[in-house]
């Protein structure tokens, strides 16, 4: 992860759709210092101000869109040049199949079908921070 010593994990938090618990006190607990956001636009200007070490995002299939097939695309493509941060997403099971189209261009680090529990999420976070504590080593 990309902080000195002594720091907290940052966490950048992506909610367009929702209907998922609000999982800003497990953020807290686990010691992230979160910025949540509504948008992708949002989270583009965010990631020019600082990098997180974690995002959590939807990922939202979209048939309609002309150049790419969901929202997840322009933040992962930006995420190229920063493999270090470990983006876990959540999507709906039916598009699983799209989805597994993108983590084949795109490194995901976990995917958890809707609905998600703070448990599932909670095992995620924990196993981004552990590996990047190994990474740090």
């Amino acid at each position: 992860m990309t902080r000195t010593s002594g720091q907290r994990p940052r966490l950048l938090a992506i909610i367009e759709l929702g209907g998922y618990p609000n999982l800003t006190g497990l953020y807290q607990r686990l010691g992230f210092d979160a910025e949540i956001l509504n948008s992708q636009r949002k989270a583009q200007a965010a990631l020019k101000r600082r990098l997180p070490d974690v995002i959590v995002a939807e990922y939202n299939f979209q048939s309609d869109f002309r150049d790419r097939s969901s929202n997840l695309e322009t933040l992962m493509a930006r995420l190229q040049r920063s493999p270090e941060v470990k983006v876990i997403c959540f999507y709906q099971a039916e598009y699983q199949h799209k989805l597994e189209q993108l983590r084949q261009r795109f490194p995901v680090f976990a995917a958890l079908p809707l609905p998600v529990t703070e448990d599932q999420v909670e095992q995620s976070l924990r196993a981004a921070l552990a590996e990047a504590a190994v990474a740090e080593v």
